[in-house]
């Protein structure tokens, strides 16, 4: 099958101009460096948050994370 490209002298129809919606590079929020720890679980609690993590499909290292994040956030 031959894709050819077939060019054209017409003129460019531009789209609308739309104003900007982007946020100023100030009121943009950099991502928090993240530090990488040592953490022991026991069996059963590992495997109980690998399992909850593949029924969110997310990494079991996001559950534990937003399991912290929550804790945080009640304190």
């Amino acid at each position: 099958m031959n894709n050819t490209i077939k060019y054209t002298d017409e003129d460019l129809e531009f789209g609308e101009i739309m104003e900007d919606f982007l946020p100023s590079p100030e009121e943009l929020v950099l991502k928090s460096i993240k530090v990488k720890i040592p953490l022991e679980l026991t069996e059963k609690k590992f495997s109980f948050l690998k399992e909850e993590a593949s029924k969110k499909n997310i990494p079991y290292q996001n559950l534990i994370e937003l399991i912290i994040d929550e804790y945080f956030a009640q304190n």
